[in-house]
Formats: C-alpha cells, sequence, structure tokens
C-alpha cells in the first residue's frame, strides 16, 4: 500500500477528517456487476468517494488515512451506511457488493444487526448484500474469521473474496473462508486474449469454482477482446470500464455488449435452451388493480397457480393463488383487503429472469429460494418487459429430459453425443444452411499405444483427447459448437467459427503439449502400424480432416463424411499432427 505522510499538516487534516465523518459528507458511486450468461446487471459494487475538491476525496487517501489515526471502524460504518442509501437497485434479486476490511470484521462494535436496520429503513435485505472482504493479509485467525462470517451468512448475506489471483493471500482466503463469489484481479484479466498462461490459469479457476459451486466475478474488464475470451471460458460475472463505469445512479448495458455475451456464452453440455424456449402466457394484471379482480380470476379460473403485477408491460410483482386465499382467510382480512390494490400484498420480490438466461442458471436461482417461495412462478421478460412464465416444475422437467437424452445416447467413456446425434447435428447445420465446419480427428499409432501401455492408459488418451476438443472450441469456437465421439479414437467437431484453421490449430497444439505425459518417460525406437509394420515415430499423433461447409450449394451428411475420409488419409499419410482443409 502506498504510505501517505500527513505529519506536516496533521492537525488541519484531522480536523478536516473529523468534520466529514461529523457531517457525513462522503457518498458512495456504484459499478455495475454483468452476468456473462444474459448480459443484464447482476448488481453493484459500492464505491466510497469523500467530498468533491477536498483531499480526502480519493478513497485511498481517505481509508489510510482513517487507520493511521484509528478512526477506521467510524469510516467503514459510514460508507456502509451510504453504501446502502444510496444503492438504487433496478429489481429485488440484484445484489449490493460492499468492502469491508478484514480487520474491521474483529471489531466488537461491528454489529450486522446495525446494517439489517438500515437495510429495512431502504427497502433491501441481508440476501441482498455481499460483503467484500479486502485486506485479507491482515487476517491472522481464519478460524474465528471463518466464525464470524458464518454468523452473518446465517443472517442471509453473501461473502465474497477481492482480487484473487494478485498474491498468496487471496488464496489462502479462499481456501480458509469458502466464499461465494472470488473476485479475480485485473492483473490476471488484462490481455488475457493473447496470454495463453493467464488463460490457463482462469481455466483452473472456473474447474475449481464449478466443483465448488462458487462463483467468479471477473475485474477490470477494458477491452471486447477480455471480455469475449472470459465469456467463452465460463466465468459468471464481469465488471470494468467496458461494462460501465462508476456512477451515483443505475447502469444499463450497451446492446452490442449484451449481445456479444450472449453469442459467446458457454452452455454447459452442449444444451443450448435458454429460459425464454420456455416461456408461457401467464394473466397479468397492473398494479393498481383491486385484490377483489384478483380473487374473481381465481374464482373463475381454478387452473391458474399465479398471476403477475405489471406497471407498463414491466413486472414488479407476483400473486401466488394459495398466498393470496391464505390471507383472505383471516377473521377480518376480507374486508379488510378486498377493495384495496394488489400491490399491498403481492410479493414484490419475485424471480424474475431475461429470456435468454440458461435454464440450467435459473434452475438453480429458483431452487435456492426459501421453501415457501420454492413453487412461485418464475417471470421471464424480453428488455425488461414481460412475455411469460414458467413453473418450477416445467423447468425442472426440461433439464431432466435433455439429461435423460443426453446420457441414452452419449459414448459411456467421455460423455460425449453419440453418433445419432453428430448425425442430428450436421443434418441440423445443412438445414440451416449457413456456413459450418466439419472436424474430424483421428488419433495415430493408438493401436500401438494400447498393446504398450494397457487398455486403462489407452482410455485415459481418449478422454485427454475429448478433454483438449472441448477446451479448443471454448478459446476458438462459438457457443453453438459440437463436440462428438464417434467411437474409438475417432471424434468429430462442428463448429461456426470464423477461423477453422485456428481451431485446428489450437486442437494440436494442446493435444501434442500434452500427450507426452502418457510415456511417463519410456523411449522407443519405432511404433507399429495397425498392420504390425515397424515405423519411426515419436508416438501417438492427431490427424484432423477440415471439411469447409460455405453451404453455397446443396450439401449432403454423405458428402461430407466422404471428403473428411479423404483427407484423414492425406493427414496419415504425414508423420506427427496436422489437419489437411477442403470445401465442399
Amino acid at each position: 500500500m502506498i504510505a501517505i505522510n500527513f505529519q506536516p499538516e496533521i492537525t488541519d487534516a484531522l480536523e478536516q477528517f473529523s468534520q466529514i465523518i461529523k457531517d457525513q459528507s462522503i457518498y458512495s458511486v456504484y459499478q455495475p456487476i454483468i452476468s456473462l450468461q444474459d448480459g443484464q446487471v447482476f448488481g453493484y459494487e459500492a464505491l466510497t468517494r469523500g467530498p468533491k475538491g477536498s483531499p480526502f476525496h480519493s478513497p485511498l487517501v481517505m481509508f489510510q488515512f482513517a487507520e493511521q489515526q484509528g478512526q477506521l471502524y467510524a469510516l467503514e460504518k459510514l460508507a456502509r451506511e451510504k453504501a446502502v442509501q444510496g444503492a438504487n437497485l433496478d429489481n429485488k434479486q440484484q445484489l449490493l457488493f460492499i468492502n469491508i476490511s478484514s480487520h474491521v470484521l474483529y471489531d466488537p462494535q461491528f454489529i450486522p444487526g446495525r446494517t439489517q436496520e438500515i437495510l429495512h429503513r431502504h427497502g433491501l435485505r441481508p440476501e441482498n448484500v455481499v460483503f467484500e472482504i479486502t485486506e485479507r493479509s491482515s487476517i491472522e485467525d481464519f478460524s474465528l474469521a471463518k466464525k464470524i462470517l458464518e454468523h452473518y451468512r446465517k443472517q442471509g448475506y453473501r461473502i465474497a473474496i477481492d482480487d484473487a489471483g494478485a498474491g498468496y493471500s487471496s488464496l489462502q482466503a479462499i481456501a480458509e473462508l469458502q466464499p461465494d463469489f472470488i473476485k479475480i484481479d485485473r492483473s490476471l484479466i488484462e490481455n488475457i486474449h493473447i496470454n495463453k498462461v493467464k488463460e490457463y490459469i482462469l481455466e483452473t479457476f472456473v474447474t475449481f469454482a464449478k466443483k465448488m459451486n462458487i462463483s467468479l466475478i471477473a475485474e477490470g474488464i477494458e477491452h471486447a477482446d477480455e471480455l469475449i475470451k472470459l465469456t467463452r471460458l465460463g466465468v459468471h460475472y464481469a465488471q470494468g470500464y467496458l461494462l460501465g463505469r462508476p456512477s451515483e445512479g443505475p447502469s444499463t448495458v450497451d446492446e452490442n455488449l449484451r449481445m456479444l455475451i450472449w453469442q459467446h456464452r458457454k452452455i454447459e453440455g452442449g444444451h443450448t435452451w435458454t429460459i425464454g424456449d420456455l416461456a408461457t402466457p401467464v394473466q397479468i394484471f397492473d398494479v393498481k388493480a383491486f385484490v377483489s379482480e384478483v380473487a374473481d380470476y381465481f374464482k373463475k379460473n381454478q387452473e391458474s397457480s399465479g398471476v403477475v403485477i405489471v406497471n407498463d408491460d414491466v413486472p414488479v410483482g407476483l400473486m401466488m393463488r394459495d398466498r393470496l386465499f391464505q390471507q383472505l382467510a383471516g377473521q377480518y382480512a376480507f374486508s379488510l383487503f378486498w377493495n384495496r390494490t394488489i400491490d399491498g400484498i403481492m410479493d414484490n420480490a419475485p424471480l424474475i429472469v431475461d429470456e435468454y438466461m440458461a435454464i440450467e442458471q435459473v434452475s438453480q436461482m429458483a431452487t435456492s429460494r426459501s421453501i415457501h417461495r420454492l413453487y412461485d412462478l418464475v417471470i421471464i421478460t424480453s428488455k425488461g418487459k414481460m412475455i411469460g412464465s414458467a413453473s418450477i416444475r416445467t423447468i425442472l422437467e426440461s433439464i431432466t429430459n435433455v439429461r435423460m437424452e443426453f446420457a441414452r445416447v452419449a459414448n459411456p467413456l467421455t460423455g460425449l453425443p453419440g453418433n445419432l446425434q453428430i448425425n442430428r447435428e450436421i443434418n441440423k447445420r445443412i438445414l440451416e444452411n449457413s456456413p459450418f465446419h466439419v472436424v474430424y480427428a483421428d488419433l495415430d499409432y493408438f493401436k500401438w499405444f494400447n498393446d504398450r501401455f494397457g487398455f486403462q492408459r489407452g482410455d485415459q488418451l481418449i478422454q485427454y483427447t475429448a478433454d483438449i476438443m472441448q477446451q479448443a472450441i471454448t478459446v476458438c469456437g462459438t457457443p453453438r459448437d459440437f463436440v462428438g465421439h464417434v467411437g474409438g479414437d475417432d471424434f468429430i467437431a462442428v463448429s461456426s467459427t470464423q477461423v477453422p484453421e485456428m481451431l485446428c490449430q489450437e486442437m494440436i497444439r494442446r493435444f501434442d503439449q500434452g500427450v507426452q505425459m502418457f510415456y511417463e518417460g519410456e523411449e522407443w525406437d519405432y511404433v507399429r502400424d495397425r498392420t504390425g509394420n515397424p515405423v519411426q515415430s515419436a508416438g501417438v499423433s492427431l490427424s484432423l480432416s477440415l471439411v469447409v461447409c460455405s453451404c453455397e450449394t446443396l450439401i449432403s451428411l454423405e458428402q461430407i463424411s466422404q471428403t473428411a475420409a479423404l483427407l484423414k488419409k492425406k493427414a496419415k499419410a504425414q508423420q506427427g499432427s496436422v489437419y489437411h482443409i477442403k470445401g465442399v
């Protein structure tokens, strides 16, 4: 941290600082955090600023001075209050990230109940707040810190670790505190689209976060290429000047950036359905409709489980049938509520999602709700306007059906789609009549490897090949791209990337980089081909056939297959990992 020396004018500085605390003259600005699934604003990070024109306008100067003078708790307490007071969340699902120094956790005056009072006054709940832990290096007793944070979690607050990747302390804090969010430091994000080491590190973070059910937030995004790479890698959320600068009011995402995110987002398991595919019509009522109108509707439409409350086509609430009649069942409730407007008793914090959000993500959000809201309708919007709803049953059934179909025809070794789905995918691309590419992959001298090292190691090499093809698609492909397992050591990739040669080069690079580990240092003078003849070779290699389908003329699955077979022969006639290309 930068050392700041106030000694020559310490008295004046202390008087100014004390006056700032007394007058409560600090304020908050809010930087948006964007979902890399649907491009919507997921939440805001509150950033404290001192009075404009004051030497304490910079938060770095102000907070360091407060720490030097033993006034850090007073400043942080005021900063939290200002963050809540100025927050203007667009909906009840958005989160407010509030920075707190780790050593403030141990302060006996740090009472979360006080924060809860402020939240209540401004229409927020602990579930809307994420405490973002900074200054992790000052945590000396992780067991105590974990116990304190667990106390806050039970009240509904969530925890984020800031600046992950910037030092050992962040990794230790992740391991010990098990946060809900990990914020990836700008040092790992900058130029990640051209830095393979950073890309591999972030791939590891994504895998780890998935296993631990932790969400990743990439910080400091300033360029579209960085955004595309992070979206393709499967990072959950992002913030940075490209997506929105800190401001005192709410933010909107540039439509071009939103579409860029949607085009490049990573879809788990190759399933491309979004919640918008499940949207069904639902009855709507104006926010000033009478309770009696809604009750009459439910009486006449017994099959309806809920209605959406709107204000100019923008959903603002939900009224479920059972909850309405429960409220009207009280001794005086009927006469009390019957002629009042529905906004007085509706659920004003329903789950509202954008049509482009992945069904799996919506399922996680819906099933994490409290038990009394678990079966409430999920409201679906398009550009903020109401388009329909989906029930939790419909959402779960759609996920189950897709997974059952996938499991039925998937290859049991790699879990990738088999021949039936491969043929469907290629035929679908042909019918769409848009350019696409087919990459046919085959391992050279795999039989020799299997005979020499055993079938178990052979299976591991097959799984490795499946992994590198999927990783290459993630880095160089598009969200709709597809990887299938024909059988044995043969694979297929179907891509719409504009640079298919780069995709092949990435597959070869990843394969050659990792295949050496399967030999465990063994050496040989030659390998044997499938007929048993000795051939000089460094070991197993990867042959790729790249069939470019321009769709300018009518093509067929058989034509693509025959072209791939001819290219395969050419590739196998050469030593080492290579690819050959031809258009159809």
